[in-house]
């Protein structure tokens, strides 16, 4: 049997397992996915190894300690320095990012976009900024604290902590930090973010199955605005592709992980 696993801090609230066992269960593979609970991120190569898998999806807060341990980094991944895809491949963990091209494919909806605004700097914001760019988006970041801002202004990617940002109008804000998981906090100050809302034509939070407060505050506005579902499906197909080499197409890997979502 071929196992495979996502790692996380937290990480008992992802569907990942759900997704790609339906998948496996669909095309009668022997293959399990389960979860791993991970708080070290340097431990997770080892991790990985230990518990023999073939492959694994990497969440919030590994996937740039996941980029560090890898044999090989492929595609976007080298750009974003964050990878949230690994596969074994010849003994050696070979690294991908499917959080970008899935995000591109979540925002279809909204239209036309010239700009947007990301609350967050960590991996994600990283895919996120670098696919909008590479989409002719104009991406900016706001973090709370400078810390993880140099990678942004190395890609020359304009970005900002809360006490120098000055409120301008977007036609996106996206939220990428872990405010609402697990808790009932918002990303930002409230006053700035009703600010921004007021000015931007829709929001989109990373984070899904739940109405976060971002999200709340957003519908409250009224505005056109999306959880994480269909970035989380759009990457869950390319990873479960990558996961079985290219063996089955997207058009048949989509379908069961689709129906997933209406289980519980």
């Amino acid at each position: 049997m071929k196992l495979f696993s996502i790692f996380g801090d937290p990480v008992s609230h992802s569907r990942s397992p759900l997704m790609h066992n339906s998948v496996f269960k669909c095309l009668d593979l022997n293959a399990c996915y389960t979860r791993t609970h991970l708080t070290e991120g340097s431990q997770l190569r080892d991790v990985f190894f230990a518990k023999a898998l073939s492959g694994a999806n990497v969440t919030v807060p590994h996937k740039e300690a996941a980029y560090a341990q890898c044999d090989e980094v492929r595609g976007i991944a080298k750009t974003i320095q964050a990878v949230n895809t690994l596969v074994l491949e010849n003994g050696k963990l070979i690294g991908y990012n499917t959080d970008a091209e899935g995000f591109m494919r979540a925002i279809e909806s909204f239209g036309a976009l010239r700009n947007a605004l990301i609350l967050g700097a960590g991996g994600t914001a990283r895919a996120l900024s670098i696919a909008l760019r590479q989409g002719s988006i104009t991406p900016t970041i706001l973090n709370r604290s400078q810390g993880r801002l140099e990678y942004f202004k190395n890609e020359g990617i304009e970005s900002y902590i809360w006490d120098n940002f000055t409120p301008t109008p977007y036609d996106l804000i996206i939220n990428t930090t872990s405010a609402g998981l697990s808790d009932d906090e918002l990303p930002l100050e409230k006053s700035l973010l009703m600010t921004l809302l007021s000015q931007t034509k829709g929001a989109i939070d990373v984070i899904y199955g739940k109405e976060t407060p971002f999200l709340r505050e957003v519908k409250a506005t009224a505005l056109p605005y999306k959880d994480g579902s269909d970035m989380l499906l759009a990457q869950g197909v390319l990873a479960n592709h990558l996961f079985l080499n290219g063996a089955y197409p997207l058009s048949v890997i989509e379908p069961p992980m689709k129906a997933s979502f209406s289980l519980s």
